[in-house]
């Protein structure tokens, strides 16, 4: 692994040099993507709250980084023997960032939402009901339950969807009422720019179509935030066109792994609408969506080779998908909780080439309209596209 002490001196131990020199930028997805491997050990929590459980980038904290804020595990045993740690903010807000001992630069943490503070009128606090993501995210699981979880054969085994709800930072679902009411203050007090829902997978044949549809809707109709949903592919593809109607920007489906035996063995009860399914659901999604406004995830460090998430993102890209390529960090209380995270290495080496290939297509994040490649916090990608100059694209 390429030490962190071969930063340049310029580097440290302030990076805010802007406009960043090419050599800089190279030097910065190269920070950005050990931290997102190796995580941070986080002594004490300040500025905005970390998140323990559920669904989304969770056991993360969210971290400026030489002005792009990512998502950085800090409650993984990984992160609990990480080479990186943190200090205490100073009276400037910033964050003192160490390498074995060694300040190598400043960060900063974005600062706790304002409608944290505030609940429903029944008693239901808004951060259980929605939370910021990144810094100006905000993310909710419309269903916090799954036909899946429940069963240690068909659960997504890196899955925590259901132990938030068991600890009871959250509530089962999530109506239209009190999303919209969240969104309008969160909107208000916080600056929030988007919306990213998901949900657990229902029985209904919609996979979740329905209750997204319902929530964008009314967010939309109240607060005019772009809005990304997320679910499985439904059974009916013309649930693609009512989420359109009902407000929805742009779609995720989520494949998280693509050798089918990976899946097979990672997510059996997923594993059983297959690949060539998705990517029918694909071609019928982006023809309402377009181009670039439809995306998937893909954990690296699954069991997925180097060779196979190329090649993946490559016919992703070919039918109009954003391939969102992100680091599986094992999460505390699931059965992949003691699962290796991809090396930095690793993850460079992918994200290296289907960065160009998505500058290459002029499918970057930059263009979507929402969603978690917009924000781009989970995976250092965004830092690895190249803009038409031959600059990089630096996502915040």
């Amino acid at each position: 692994m390429k030490a962190i002490s071969n930063l340049s001196n310029s580097m440290k131990p302030n990076l805010s040099i802007s406009p960043f020199s090419e050599s800089i930028l190279e030097q910065k997805s190269f920070l950005l993507s050990e931290l997102q491997s190796y995580g941070v050990r986080l002594e004490r929590e300040e500025g905005a709250s970390s998140r323990i459980g559920g669904a989304g980038p969770t056991d993360h904290k969210a971290m400026n980084v030489l002005g792009t804020t990512i998502m950085v595990p800090v409650h993984t045993h990984i992160a609990s023997s990480s080479p990186f740690s943190v200090g205490s903010i100073d009276d400037r807000g910033r964050v003192p960032l160490y390498h074995l001992g060694e300040r190598i630069v400043f960060v900063s943490y974005p600062p706790q939402p304002k409608f944290y503070d505030y609940s429903t009128a029944d008693g239901v606090p808004y951060w259980k009901i929605a939370t910021l993501h990144s810094k100006d995210v905000l993310a909710t699981t419309v269903l916090q339950t799954c036909i899946r979880y429940g069963n240690k054969n068909t659960k997504c085994q890196f899955c925590a969807i259901g132990e938030s709800l068991k600890a009871g930072r959250t509530i089962p679902h999530k109506n239209p009422e009190q999303l919209t009411e969240v969104a309008l203050k969160a909107q208000r007090l916080d600056g929030i720019k988007q919306v990213v829902m998901t949900t657990g997978t229902p029985v209904t044949d919609d996979r979740g179509a329905a209750v997204l549809a319902a929530s964008a809707k009314a967010i939309k109709e109240a607060t005019g935030l772009p809005i990304q949903a997320q679910c499985e592919p439904p059974a009916d593809f013309a649930w693609f066109q009512r989420l359109k109607d009902a407000g929805v920007d742009t779609l995720g489906m989520h494949l998280e792994a693509w050798d089918e035996s990976v899946r097979a063995e990672i997510m059996p009860g997923k594993a059983e609408v297959p690949v060539s399914y998705y990517k029918k659901a694909f071609r019928a999604a982006v023809t309402v969506f377009g181009r670039g406004q439809v995306s998937t995830y893909l954990l690296a460090g699954l069991g997925d080779t180097q060779e196979g998430l190329i090649e993946a993102a490559r016919e992703l890209i070919d039918l109009g998908v954003y391939p969102f390529i992100v680091p599986f960090v094992p999460v505390t209380g699931t059965q992949l909780e003691n699962h290796p995270a991809p090396s930095s290495d690793f993850m460079r080496a992918v994200l290296e080439k289907v960065g160009a290939m998505l500058s290459d297509a002029r499918m970057t994040s930059d263009k979507q309209k929402a969603g978690c490649a917009k924000c781009g916090a989970c995976s250092s990608l965004s830092s690895f596209e190249k803009s038409s100059s031959g600059n990089t694209c630096v996502a915040s």
